[in-house]
């Protein structure tokens, strides 16, 4: 008898130990969800996340706000996320610029080990080498010739050092051994359109960006910075192709949550977001903006994904004299 009652006592003292952890699971959501997105609306994070956003509310009947918090390469938004509750309740959008931010900038929390993953939204766009249409050149060899004929000439725009603009732009310069000039703007966008305008000769921008300014003959693709040419603009050669290894500048939108959010939570919106990206209609509006879903997504996916892509940006930032920083613990 006495064991029976010593047994049903530990019984009830491992539930109630227990039920802290596991009743915001079982309820799991009971309020409007916030999606934290480091960089302006509209942007290429800022779009699909909105666009999952609306989606997903619809199937797990809570509302899904969206909460675009810039600045700081997007350091600004994971500071606020990596301290929210880890209560599902704050989520936040990573992307290619927490691989690449800590070799360039001091960053207070480590992208990976502070976050609990919950997959993989989108990947890509790819940057694309575009040029002014006016210039003669017709390949990259005929670019590279002449920024070498001539150093320092020809100038591109770029949108900050820690950048996929930027780096593409030194990884060019370093493999071709050219001096081609950056030049700063607000974004790749912006920098496209001054190079549609004649302002500048060339940048490496974002598919959507240099597609429709390519569509009206402003300005000439020369070359994608992916590992495939891109399906909806196949006769673009990759920089791989051309003879530059290595040259795969893409970004990617993930989703992830607080570090110690509950592991039946991650897996809940895993599930759903698992069913919104992989449906056609998603799919379709990815397409747009040329950017693919990739088959397996799960919380480790992204997690190793983003450890490798961490160590290759980091051998990339010493191509411009950056000594890559220890992510911090």
């Amino acid at each position: 008898m006495k064991n029976r009652l010593q047994l049903g006592l530990l019984g009830v003292l491992l539930a109630a130990a227990l039920w802290p952890a596991s009743a915001p699971a079982q309820s799991y959501p009971n309020r409007t969800i916030t999606m934290v997105v480091p960089f302006a609306a509209g942007g290429l994070t800022d779009v699909p996340v909105r666009i999952l956003a609306a989606m997903m509310q619809e199937r797990i009947g809570q509302n899904i706000v969206i909460e675009n918090k810039a600045g700081g390469s997007g350091v600004v938004g994971g500071s606020f996320a990596v301290k929210a509750p880890p209560d599902g309740y704050t989520l936040f959008a990573n992307s290619v610029a927490d691989t690449q931010n800590l070799h360039y900038i001091p960053v207070p929390y480590n992208a990976v080990d502070d976050f609990a993953m919950i997959g993989t939204i989108v990947e890509g766009p790819a940057l694309v080498l575009i040029i002014d249409a006016k210039l003669p050149y017709k390949s990259v060899a005929e670019l590279v010739a002449a920024a070498k004929a001539d150093p320092k000439k020809i100038s591109f725009g770029t949108s900050g050092p820690a950048t996929s603009p930027a780096i593409a732009l030194t990884q060019l310069n370093s493999l071709a051994k050219t001096e081609i000039v950056g030049v700063p703007y607000r974004g790749s966008g912006e920098a496209a359109r001054n190079v549609a305008a004649g302002g500048i000769e060339g940048v490496f921008a974002y598919y959507s960006q240099a597609k429709p300014l390519a569509d009206d003959g402003k300005v000439r693709a020369l070359a994608v910075a992916s590992p495939h040419r891109i399906a909806s603009w196949p006769d673009v050669p990759t920089m791989e192709e051309l003879g530059y290894p290595n040259f795969d500048h893409r970004g990617f939108v993930g989703l992830a949550a607080p570090a110690n959010t509950p592991a039946p939570i991650i897996a809940f919106l895993n599930k759903h977001l698992n069913e919104v990206v992989h449906s056609e209609a998603f799919r379709q509006r990815m397409d747009a903006l040329g950017m693919t879903v990739p088959a397996d997504i799960t919380p480790e996916k992204l997690a190793e994904f983003m450890r490798r892509e961490t160590a290759r940006q980091g051998a990339l930032a010493k191509l411009s004299g950056h000594q890559p920083m220890t992510p911090p613990r």
